[in-house]
């Protein structure tokens, strides 16, 4: 099965996920289909309600980006092809102490190209689940940080516009009510 991800101004972008208590293998084959669809989209992360699920999941690979960033996963420092594409389930996420908040430019598989400032912190430590209900904690900062904290937010109904400043959001008003309009269009055919 393929997906097609979802735009802006579809109600499911809105909607919190519900948490996964069931890793069977339904759960994997999704979360397969989910990293083939962020692949195909050329994304580095992708949430269920990106796929018009509302569910406590998403996926990040971030193996093709440039590595700017640290992580820890489960007390150590494995290479990055032994995790990603990583699959994560009902996240929790902690900013560690002493972080600071970092501006950096981000787009959204949701709103294509359409991109904007963001500020986020930039250490974080998250609590999940990967797809086989194994917990796990990971460590990270700079691009995997974000990734992870963008990919949060989505299965929490926020989105990357609703955390821009005023004068960021300013800069892309005009595209997102463009896309909310074609998503509307869209959805009378």
């Amino acid at each position: 099965m393929s997906f097609t991800i979802v735009h802006y101004n579809e109600p499911i972008l809105r909607k919190k996920g519900e948490k996964v208590t069931v890793f069977d293998r339904s759960l994997m084959d999704l979360a397969d289909e989910m990293v083939e669809a962020m692949r195909k989209a050329e994304g580095i992360g992708l949430a269920a309600q990106q796929i018009g699920k509302a569910l406590q999941l998403c996926v990040v690979d971030l193996r093709r980006a440039e590595a700017d960033f640290t992580w820890e996963l489960d007390g150590s420092k494995p290479p990055l092809d032994l995790f990603m594409p990583m699959v994560i389930a009902n996240p929790r996420i902690a900013v560690l102490p002493g972080t600071d908040e970092v501006v950096f430019e981000e787009g959204c598989l949701s709103f294509p190209k359409i991109r904007g400032d963001v500020v986020r912190p930039d250490k974080i430590r998250v609590n999940f689940q990967d797809e086989r209900g194994v917990p796990h904690v990971l460590t990270c900062d700079g691009l995997l940080s974000r990734c992870i904290q963008h990919e949060a937010d989505h299965l929490n109904g926020v989105l990357f516009i609703d955390r821009m400043t005023k004068a960021a959001r300013a800069t892309v008003n005009d595209a997102v009510k463009a896309l909310a309009k074609e998503t509307r269009e869209l959805a009378k055919t």
